[in-house]
């Protein structure tokens, strides 16, 4: 598919993984240019990963086939508003990346430009090994919608999902959940460390560990994730009491809680911008 020109308003954490996902996987840096308010983050992006930056909105959607807003959700409106009064959005696809923003509310917001598409990626993006989640609004066309999978795959693996309401459960399964499994990592090595093992050498067991059984979901696909966690455990040995300790404490239900809790406040969020 033939690489288009791609603008970045906002060049916070989650334009520099998407940003360093792509220029990783090949994609033409000279296609793609940030925005941003100050100097400090577009320098960085523009030292390393050699893209265009600017400081002015308008010039980035102007050099543009497909501008991605990457801004805080609060922010949006006001955003959209300032870069509309300098150019237009005629025959531009326009991504948004911020969660509880409805793709109704994005066309509202862009004064009724309707080519718009809803994407919620996730941080493990900047090493090509992201989750993203599409949603493509009725007036896109397939080849648009399309080639925002394909970009998004240049990072990680993408779904498209045909109901909007779904990208509030990708937000919960991919969107946040690095931020669970890094708090797992966390408290495990915590652990490790309260047992006498120095940090590095306990970060080392954990990370390694939590990578390869990634892996080994990945690698069998047919095989259930259940049937993965029974084959490590032994009838009364040590994995079968750490497990029963963690189903004792109710671990399902503490992660379906959090994971509702997420979608619970991508729906507010709709509500509030």
């Amino acid at each position: 598919m033939t690489p288009r020109k791609i603008s970045f308003i906002g060049a916070g954490n989650m334009t520099r993984s998407i940003v360093e996902g792509l220029v990783a996987n090949q994609y033409p840096a000279e296609n793609i240019m940030a925005s941003n308010p100050s100097q400090g983050k577009l320098t960085a992006l523009q030292e390393t990963l050699g893209i265009h930056i600017t400081q002015n909105n308008a010039d980035a959607i102007d050099f543009a086939d497909l501008i991605v807003l990457s801004v805080k959700p609060q922010l949006m409106a006001q955003v959209c508003s300032d870069f509309l009064k300098d150019t237009h959005l005629s025959g531009k696809l326009v991504v948004s990346i911020a969660a509880g923003i409805t793709s109704e509310r994005l066309c509202e917001m862009l004064n009724g430009h309707s080519q718009v598409v809803r994407v919620m990626p996730n941080t493990p993006s900047s090493l090509g090994y992201g989750m993203s989640g599409v949603y493509a609004s009725a007036k896109v066309s397939d080849d648009d919608a399309k080639f925002v999978a394909f970009m998004m795959n240049h990072v990680g693996e993408t779904l498209i999902v045909k109901n909007e309401d779904a990208i509030n459960t990708v937000i919960a399964a991919a969107g946040s959940s690095p931020a669970y499994f890094f708090l797992i990592a966390q408290s495990m090595q915590e652990e490790a460390i309260n047992m006498g093992m120095d940090a590095s050498d306990a970060r080392k067991l954990v990370q390694q560990a939590m990578l390869g059984s990634a892996h080994m979901i990945k690698a069998n696909p047919d095989t259930p994730i259940q049937t993965l966690r029974e084959n490590v455990m032994s009838k009364g040995g040590t994995t079968a009491k750490a497990v029963e300790s963690l189903q004792n404490d109710k671990l399902a239900h503490i992660l379906a809680k959090a994971m509702q809790a997420a979608v619970t406040r991508a729906e507010q969020m709709s509500k509030e911008f």
